[in-house]
């Protein structure tokens, strides 16, 4: 799956998932076959670092 290149909706999408159907960032980059580095780096780029223990981009 494509996911969004703007990195605020990226944001937007990836929590909402997070929070909706994935108990982690690595089950929900498996299923969607997306880089967890490439994913956490574009949204550390506009201030958004992944809190394991509260399941999202804070």
């Amino acid at each position: 799956m494509n996911l969004p290149q703007d990195p605020y909706i990226l944001l937007s999408y990836v929590n909402t998932k997070l929070r909706d159907q994935y108990g982690s960032l690595e089950e929900l980059c498996e299923d969607l076959s997306a880089d967890v580095g490439g994913l956490t780096k574009t949204l550390d780029a506009v201030g958004y670092h992944y809190d394991a223990g509260r399941n999202q981009f804070i």
